[in-house]
């Protein structure tokens, strides 16, 4: 086991959380945000010189790496990036007990968006773009990020292969050229347009520029973590909900197939088996919802569709975004949100879930074992 570049990459990684957490700090600076700069400014007296001594510790690791240091260096960068990112809430005493913050971070950092705040809005503006990022970069994966701008080893091309593999959600994964470090640049790319993409077409609906920014990462990385109290609810325009949905719902497809399009290869890529299953079950659930939903709304088939696309999108790409109380929705219809939960959005995304491409697998073996 070469424990000596697994510490050198952690270190990278404690690098450039340190560096992601720059904005929040100086968010807090202009709005003078005292508590919230005090502990920002503590973290960084924790993780930098964690970070430089650990460097110095692994600076002449060898260059092997294998599989089995893959997995080790993934499991352990996500535990210690979360042991850290959560010191700003407790130095700054915005989140009450140790527990409690490292439970809203590692919640953000995996974007699962479970939180244990009632008071969403009691935090500072500089806490909540903390918060709000970290679901941007736990959903494309901070490894992910190393592998794309920073040479961690020159020599060895499998070593960054074998970090891909542990980081990437899904059964396979594959190059999108020939290098995996310009796979992942490329992959990165494509997530910061659509993310800015999403922040443009909400301010487009006239959402103030922080709140689009922080609403932007929840749904790019499909955490679900948002600013206000009520969530999207909060929103009452039918635009803004709309552009939410929708990009939940990109953000839940395979992001090869924007490569394939970006490349003059779009029509390859939509004729996908999974891809063509995702946006199907999308269709066929809103569809069921809605008209089960119909009497709900007043027999208003656009709201009713509105509101089924919104839960449908939301809950398949494990986003976690809410508009109404499903729960006095109908049995059919919470049955429906309850298997699409499951489903989850498609490999190579960042939606969670079991995966779409796991569920095609499962259905050919079923059939295959019926048929024998």
């Amino acid at each position: 086991m070469n424990y000596k570049m697994i510490g050198r990459i952690i270190s990278r990684i404690v690098g450039v959380e340190a560096l992601f957490m720059l904005p929040a700090l100086l968010i807090s600076v202009v709005d003078s945000e005292r508590d919230a700069v005090f502990g920002f400014l503590l973290a960084y007296a924790v993780m930098i010189p964690f970070c430089v001594i650990l460097y110095l510790l692994t600076k002449k690791a060898s260059s092997a790496f294998y599989a089995r240091e893959g997995l080790l260096c993934v499991g352990l960068s996500w535990f210690i990036i979360s042991l850290l990112g959560c010191l700003p809430f407790v130095f700054s005493g915005e989140i009450k007990g140790f527990v409690n913050a490292l439970f809203e971070i590692v919640s953000g950092f995996t974007t699962t968006g479970a939180s244990v705040l009632s008071d969403v809005e009691s935090l500072s503006r500089g806490m909540l773009y903390w918060r709000s990022f970290s679901h941007w970069l736990g959903g494309m994966g901070v490894l992910v990020f190393i592998l794309a701008v920073i040479p961690v080893s020159g020599r060895s091309e499998g070593f960054t292969l074998h970090l891909m593999r542990a980081e990437s959600p899904g059964p396979v994964v594959s190059k999108l050229v020939p290098k995996i470090r310009n796979s992942a640049l490329i992959l990165y790319l494509i997530y910061v347009a659509f993310t800015v993409l999403d922040v443009v077409f909400l301010l487009f609906g006239k959402m103030p520029l922080f709140e689009a920014v922080c609403t932007a990462f929840g749904t790019a990385g499909t955490g679900g973590f948002g600013i206000k109290n009520a969530s999207i609810a909060a929103y009452q325009s039918r635009y803004l909900q709309t552009v939410i949905a929708v990009f939940m719902m990109l953000f839940g497809v395979n992001f090869n197939v924007y490569y394939f399009i970006l490349i003059g290869k779009g029509a390859q890529a939509l004729k996908g088996e999974e891809f063509r299953a995702y946006i199907g079950t999308v269709i066929a659930g809103t569809l069921m919802i809605a008209l089960n939903i119909l009497p709900l709304y007043g027999n208003s088939f656009a709201e009713a569709l509105h509101q089924s696309f919104f839960q449908v999108s939301s809950i398949i790409s494990t986003t976690g975004f809410a508009t109404a109380d499903f729960t006095l929705w109908p049995a059919l219809s919470q049955g429906i949100i309850f298997v699409l939960m499951f489903f989850g959005g498609c490999s190579g995304s960042t939606a969670g879930g079991l995966k779409i491409s796991r569920i095609i697998l499962l259905a050919q073996s079923i059939r295959r074992e019926m048929q024998h």
